[in-house]
């Protein structure tokens, strides 16, 4: 990290002095340095830096060696179209962790090429390429997916530690970590078309800072709840320091997130602690240098913040009461900012990051004393720690925040047992009017548990299966389309409501014009005797054994406390403010 810093300042200065290390008289006709004018910069450039000359000159060579090899490279790609590719292998494959290494290829090929050549080469199992946090897919060209000549391309192992104990020998050999991150994408999918009638249970629900169910599109919260399932996984991997599986997983959510609209991530923070924790993989896995992305992300994190919070994060003071608990996340971010700032050269913007951070860790970082007393009063260490980060480390007021907690949520709790006994009567009541259970949860389900509703869907639906004739005519078709609606979705939405254009067109307004694939798998009303499952039921939505294990696999990965996210010890923010602080401790602070 010290050698970038050095080479970012030294650029900045060559670029100032317009100074072309790669012409005469720096390099000769041989691409050999110019060692006469080579010591002159370095004993030019030694004191304004703070170094020895040696370590500066170092440096200059490293730039030029890189700048000849850049000149090189696109005479090359000019004459043949082969380009020339920086590589972020993994630590332990490096020989000599100061020395880049290169790939040359052609953009036009495919990137498992690239892979192959590269796991070859490098004795490397599995692998794949991350550019600018994209995973690259290795059935399409390189250019396709915005890989240019000099791009730098991370190269992650893909982990075989995820694989299941009792599988055999045969499956473990094939199965890698790309099947670890399906089968958490499946897990979750099922839950994310889960109603919580008694065949799809666990479900999962989005809910607010108070725990209070949002009302989202169907379609956008099986979205939301695949990219905070995925996440989930990942923030579990991070906590085992499993870092590269940890990075598959986050970009996996963070691509979810991007099928989110815009209004609802700016109501949620899991967006915005998604960026944080993706850069918080970079940093671990030393990435930071290669991966343009990583200040964008931040960047994002905080504008995400501020829409989240609010102002001063007034927003978050009238939810919560307070914001002692989401100041961690500040702190993380002012700490990668810090860093990103030392790597670009700029010391003086890093002190700056590196003061809030200071500030901020003597708040936040726990009293051992008052966490010891507060958990011998019964409290977790939890409980503790977040308590007396909200209470600005008053241990009475403390105390009498966790308690308020807990009442509140034992008082959640509560609403969901009567939300969920009233559903119970409500499925009750449409299986005595003759439909099955499976199907009244169903209906209750698409109606937002509006029972009249879930009545008026069932009765669609048995209308469909008794007389399907007419009911999807053009000219019902062409009502909805003249009303803006797409064809296939009119056609759908008559079709599902027995042809009925008034109950097509609220159905299609209650899904902004968009029918998910759960509400077209509603299907016909059975036989409230009936005990045989529908042919027509999804394999996604069933309850087999097989998705139960999976449901069961992924569930383990989601944190009972809807605050585990907040709840930093800090030790690791601790080393890398003591890392932080000796490199800026080198030298004069000079601003470059």
């Amino acid at each position: 990290m010290a050698e970038q810093n050095t080479e970012a300042k030294l650029k900045t200065h060559l670029k100032q002095e317009k100074i072309q290390l790669w012409n005469l008289p720096y390099t000769d006709e041989d691409n050999q340095p110019g060692m006469e004018h080579m010591q002159e910069l370095a004993e030019r450039y030694a004191p304004l830096l703070g170094l020895s000359v040696q370590e500066v000159g170092g440096a200059l060579e490293a730039i030029r060696v890189q700048a000849v090899r850049r000149g090189k490279g696109n005479k090359t790609f000019r004459e043949t179209n082969v380009a020339m590719l920086e590589l972020l292998l993994p630590r332990d494959s490096k020989k000599d962790p100061k020395t880049k290494t290169h790939l040359e290829t052609r953009l036009d090929v495919q990137a498992q090429e690239v892979v192959d050549r590269i796991a070859e080469e490098f004795g490397l199992k599995h692998i794949k390429l991350i550019l600018n946090g994209k995973t690259l897919s290795v059935d399409q060209h390189l250019d396709q997916q915005g890989v240019k000549n000099h791009s730098k391309v991370m190269v992650l192992k893909v982990s075989d530690a995820e694989l299941r104990q009792q599988a055999s020998e045969e499956d473990e050999k094939r199965r890698n970590q790309n099947e670890s991150l399906q089968r958490t994408q499946k897990g979750f999918q099922i839950l994310s078309e889960r109603d919580g009638s008694e065949d799809t249970i666990p479900f999962l629900d989005i809910a607010d800072q108070k725990g209070n169910p949002l009302k989202i599109p169907h379609a956008e919260k099986k979205a939301l709840i695949l990219a905070m399932g995925v996440h989930e996984k990942g923030r579990s991997l991070m906590k085992k320091k499993q870092f590269e599986n940890a990075l598959c997983h986050l970009l996996q959510a963070d691509q979810q997130f991007s099928k989110c609209g815009s209004a609802l991530l700016s109501s949620v923070d899991n967006f915005a602690v998604l960026q944080l924790d993706i850069v918080w993989c970079y940093r671990a896995l030393e990435a930071l240098s290669c991966l343009d992305d990583g200040k964008s992300r931040l960047q994002r994190a905080e504008d995400c913040f501020l829409q989240c919070y609010g102002e001063q994060q007034q927003r978050l003071l009238m939810i919560k009461g307070n914001t002692g608990r989401e100041e961690v996340l500040f702190l993380r971010l002012y700490l990668l900012q810090s860093l990103l700032s030392y790597i670009e050269g700029n010391d003086a913007q890093a002190r700056h990051q590196l003061s809030k951070v200071e500030s901020l860790y003597s708040r936040l970082c726990p009293d051992s004393e008052k966490m010891a007393q507060l958990m011998a009063l019964g409290f977790s260490e939890r409980e503790a720690r977040l308590g007396l980060r909200a209470c600005q480390g008053d241990l009475q007021e403390a105390a009498i925040h966790i308690s308020n907690q807990r009442q509140e949520r034992e008082e959640l709790k509560q609403r969901e047992r009567q939300k969920k006994s009233k559903r119970m009567e409500d499925i009750s009541t449409l299986t005595e009017l003759g439909f099955s259970r499976r199907d009244a949860g169903r209906a209750l389900h698409h109606a937002d548990g509006d029972v009249n509703r879930a009545y008026t869907i069932l009765q669609a639906a048995q209308l469909t299966n008794n007389n399907t004739e007419g009911v999807v005519s053009p000219e019902r078709v062409e009502q909805l389309m003249y009303l803006g609606f797409d064809r296939t979705a009119s056609e759908a939405a008559l079709r599902l409501m027995g042809g009925d254009v008034q109950s097509a067109t609220q159905l299609l307004l209650d899904n902004q014009g968009v029918l998910p694939p759960e509400l077209l798998s509603v299907t016909p009303p059975t036989s409230s005797s009936s005990s045989s499952p529908s042919s027509e039921e999804p394999s996604t939505s069933s309850n087999s054994s097989a998705d139960r294990e999976l449901v069961n696999e992924v569930l383990e990965d989601i944190s009972r406390h809807e605050e585990d996210y907040l709840d930093l010890t800090l030790e690791e923010e601790s080393e890398l403010i003591t890392t932080m602080k000796a490199y800026l401790s080198r030298g004069p602070a000079h601003t470059v």
